[in-house]
């Protein structure tokens, strides 16, 4: 039984998936080979990515096809902005199969696989999501990257039927080519993009993943999951900065909400500078979309460390008033997001006092989906 709807581009791949079928009889008469045609190895069959595309994109312009922001940014965004833009960080491809096991090979742009507070199944790792006989997306497995090539079986033994997955790609490390292997034989359907307006999420290294020990727990994945939407991560560590440069290419994507998650990268006085001016400009660009501006999550031992306390006073004034301001000067659409409680109170929730474990990342989706649901679906 199928769950998901499907748009116009995506019952057209899952149309032309029907072309794997025929492949062998083209190649045999001389026709020109499907995208969609997988490569046969060793009795598994192949299918890149690249072919059918993954979600998480918001441009096709891009110097390399897993990054996040588009060629034209190069030069344009601070040099530590389109760096952290390599990284794949909210990206994920959708397929279906009846295969029981289905194997990955990806090579990364980076060989550092892991850092010293997040690990490399987090950084560098692909994660795996089956979608049950209810509807629910449920974790299968996660790669476990130990070199900058990786083949891996990923899942073996899987129930017999078909059924939809996901595969969330790095978070914090870029991939050069990506690869889903099933056994030669087995039904394969591409799932192409969702075309439904996408969640924008503009942050922090909060935003890009860390830490996460998976990709699929980012929180904003896990909103993806829960709101039925795509998201388009824009995430940069240490450099969510609310920049004009950076919101003049937000502005160009037909979002469904903006949010704007940036404090935990900012003193009071620059939020200040730049907090009105960016709604200001995302609001010149797209009348109509709603934007959610977020405070910074509370660091778990401020308790302890009242300089962490006296940062967060004075950032949180500064983007209050500024979206106090932005009201009483008649702009619509504003929402906002207080920081105090979203990694919960009980200051267990962070690796390393400011980035979310995985407990911390599903407390920040369980404080945002409440407020993120009704605008999504208006």
């Amino acid at each position: 039984m199928r769950h998901d709807p499907l748009d116009r581009r995506e019952f057209l791949v899952l149309s032309s998936a029907g072309l794997l079928a025929a492949g062998a009889a083209r190649a045999v008469a001389g026709a020109e080979a499907s995208p969609f045609e997988p490569k046969i190895e060793a009795g598994l069959a192949w299918y890149d990515v690249e072919a059918w595309g993954v979600e998480g994109r918001g441009w096709t312009e891009t110097e390399r096809y897993f990054d996040r922001l588009p060629a034209k940014a190069k030069g344009v965004v601070r040099d530590a902005v389109w760096n952290l833009s390599r990284h794949s960080a909210g990206m994920c491809a959708r397929f279906r199969t009846e295969a029981s096991a289905i194997w990955a090979r990806y090579e990364l742009l980076s060989a550092n696989l892991a850092m010293p507070h997040m690990p490399a199944t987090g950084v560098s790792g692909l994660d795996l999501y089956a979608r049950n006989d209810r509807g629910a997306w449920r974790w299968l497995q996660v790669v476990r990257p130990t070199s900058q090539k990786i083949k891996a079986k990923m899942a073996s033994g899987i129930a017999p039927g078909k059924r939809a997955y996901t595969l969330y790609l790095p978070l914090y490390n870029g991939v050069e080519s990506l690869e889903i292997g099933v056994p030669a034989g087995a039904a394969f359907e591409p799932v192409a993009p969702r075309s439904a307006k996408p969640l924008v999420y503009y942050g922090t290294s909060i935003a890009h993943g860390a830490c996460a020990s998976r990709p699929g727990m980012a929180f904003p994945a896990i909103l993806g999951r829960r709101l039925d939407l795509p998201v388009l991560n824009f995430g940069f560590s240490g450099n969510g900065r609310m920049e004009p440069e950076v919101g003049a290419l937000l502005g160009e994507l037909d979002a469904r909400v903006y949010c704007i998650d940036c404090l935990p990268n900012m003193q009071g006085p620059e939020v200040a500078r730049r907090a009105e001016p960016l709604v200001r400009q995302l609001r010149g660009a797209r009348p109509e979309v709603p934007i959610v501006l977020i405070e910074d999550r509370t660091y778990t031992n401020t308790p302890f460390l009242p300089s962490r306390r006296a940062r967060h006073t004075a950032s949180r004034a500064a983007l209050k008033a500024a979206y106090d301001r932005l009201l009483s000067q008649g702009v619509k659409g504003l929402h906002y997001v207080e920081g105090e409680h979203l990694l919960g109170d009980d200051g267990e929730a962070a690796t390393d006092g400011s980035h979310p474990s995985d407990l911390g990342m599903m407390r920040m989706a369980d404080a945002l989906e409440p407020i993120l649901r009704p605008l999504v679906a208006g």
